[in-house]
């Protein structure tokens, strides 16, 4: 923990001003970011918003890096006073959790403090930073990065994650490496076919301490991985396989873990094809086998349906389920040509997508164990079947149409199939079926001047039934940006109507950006990339300040 809290504050607000990077000896620059997210909250039982006794709050952190030649450090404050709604109050507090030094040549990197990882698509290793989802799993310790022979990559790396303003108890140990065919061998380097591959074997260590289970000090993971690109195909795949690791995700059970992704795609002018494929079994990897939520993950499981930015697309996300899922997933985009019937005079733009994901099928071991029993092998599966249980599954179709030189469109159809008990953790909700449609239009009124209104419908039977939202935005760029929304639910017999009206106003200059609103906040999940946050309901003012320097 940081014992001089104002001289942080002192750095903040100077970062502030909006200063260029500095060069304070010789060639060496200091850089760096920072921003502050304020919240007020205000009791309102109509939207289930809850009292807040400090009325505010708020989350802020400040970077700061130097760099000359090779050599770059930097450390990064954090302040949270105290933590707003959504994120873990376990980060109540201030202090100086990440700090690093490194050196860099042209044939090596080592790096001592924190830093983030990733090794292949992250299935056997991933630290990162979300702060939308409060999620920071950085190591803290040493990385080495190699290049012994031009296309050979290596990485090797030993440390602690992250574990709010401490450290998680289980240390991780890891090694990777990767090889490009074509750049190695001077044979390869003219042919078109383009392959690499790669490998990596993760560790960790934590000790026994269990009463009960006698548990595995130290769970290994390995991947390979190998991508092959021709023209206008590309194929990538990764398959992970990770040795018993009873935890708290699994309910302590003594099986082994895999996880297959395949994605392949073609593209060319006018038309685009996406093809993946993800198997998940028993792949909670952790370095502390009792740690739950997003807290102390080693791996990361990507989720296989594709983002939208929408709000009534995303009012049920899909939350990977690393216990088992089987996910399918395919995409057509294809460009009518300019001047066509369905082109008109700038082209066409459709993308047609498919996602499913099911469960995986789990047998029982005998008749006396069931299945996922604490302290047993848990079940048996074979290797990338998939299950009778639906997850999630999407049909959608998108059109982007610029109509004339001052108005852009686009608009979106999908019909959705969400099991909300499952994806929520929750018991009695069942399946939810949803159509949802948006209609997003920008007029570009001048050079700088714009205006964007957004519409969107959601239509359900289950749940809380349907929605309407609409989004007014109107800029004047680069410096001026106001916006309205209004989310409002329809109701059912289960669930009163309510409006959600939300109003900000953001304005830029140079590197910084400030924003102010008010309003209503509806309870939800926010979920990026498969990874998912609850968010409470809320009433009030929102402040926040970034910059960069």
């Amino acid at each position: 923990m940081m014992r001089h809290p104002l001289l942080a504050a002192g750095l903040l607000l100077l970062s502030g001003l909006g200063l260029k990077g500095q060069d304070i000896s010789g060639e060496g620059q200091l850089h760096g970011n920072f921003q502050i997210d304020m919240q007020s909250y205000t009791e309102d039982s109509s939207i289930g918003a809850t009292k807040v006794p400090e009325y505010v709050l708020m989350n802020a952190y400040g970077n700061f890096v130097y760099t000359k030649g090779g050599f770059t450090a930097g450390v990064r404050y954090e302040a949270y006073l105290n933590t707003m709604l959504g994120y873990d109050a376990k980060y109540n507090g201030q202090g100086i959790p990440h700090k690093f030094a490194s050196y860099k040549t042209d044939e090596y990197e080592i790096t001592a403090g924190s830093f983030y990882e990733q090794f292949g698509s992250g299935l056997v290793l991933r630290s990162y930073e979300e702060k939308t989802l409060g999620i920071d799993n950085a190591f803290n310790g040493f990385r080495i990065k190699g290049s012994p022979y031009k296309g050979i990559n290596l990485t090797g790396l030993v440390g602690k994650q992250r574990y709010f303003f401490d450290l998680g108890q289980g240390i991780v140990r890891g090694v990777d490496g990767e090889i490009n065919f074509n750049e190695t061998f001077t044979k390869l380097s003219a042919k078109k076919t383009m392959i690499t591959i790669g490998g990596s074997f993760v560790s960790k260590f934590q000790a026994d301490k269990d009463p009960v289970y006698n548990l595995p000090e130290n769970v290994g993971a390995a991947a390979g991985r190998m991508n092959i690109q021709n023209g206008p195909f590309a194929f990538m795949s990764e398959y992970a396989y990770k040795i018993n690791d009873p935890s708290s995700d699994n309910n302590y059970i003594y099986k082994d873990g895999q996880a297959m992704l395949v994605n392949t795609s073609y593209s060319k002018k006018g038309l685009g094809i996406l093809l993946a494929a993800k198997w998940l079994d028993n792949m909670s990897y952790r370095s502390d086998r009792n740690a739950t939520i997003t807290n102390l993950q080693i791996n990361y499981l990507p989720a296989i349906n594709k983002p939208y930015t929408w709000a009534m697309s995303n009012m049920y996300p899909f939350a990977t389920q690393a216990n088992g899922e089987f996910g399918l997933q395919g995409e057509i985009m294809y460009k009518f040509k300019k001047e066509s019937l369905l082109g008109g005079k700038y082209g066409t733009n459709v993308t047609l997508g498919y996602c499913r994901v099911t469960d995986i099928e789990k047998k029982q071991i005998n008749d006396t164990i069931a299945i996922s029993e604490p302290g047993t092998l848990g079940y048996s599966s074979d290797f990338a079947t998939m299950g009778s249980n639906r997850y999630y599954e999407e049909i959608s179709f998108e059109v982007n149409k610029k109509i004339n030189s001052s108005l852009i469109t686009t608009f979106l159809y999908q019909n959705i199939s969400y099991n909300y008990d499952i994806l929520r953790g929750m018991t009695g909700h069942g399946m939810v079926y949803a159509h949802v449609a948006v209609a997003d239009v920008t007029w570009k009124m001048s050079k700088t001047k714009a205006l964007r209104l957004e519409q969107e419908y959601l239509i359900s039977k289950q749940d809380h039934g349907n929605w309407v939202m609409y989004l007014l935005e109107y800029s004047v760029a680069p410096k001026w940006f106001i916006t309205i929304w209004d989310q409002y639910n329809l109701g059912n017999d289960h669930y009163e109507a309510k409006n959600y009206l939300t109003g900000s106003v953001a304005f830029i200059h140079k590197g910084s950006r400030f924003q102010v609103g008010y309003g209503r906040q509806r309870e939800g999940v926010i979920c990026v990339g498969g990874v998912c946050r609850n968010v409470p309901a809320s009433n009030g003012f929102i402040l926040s300040i970034s910059s960069t320097f």
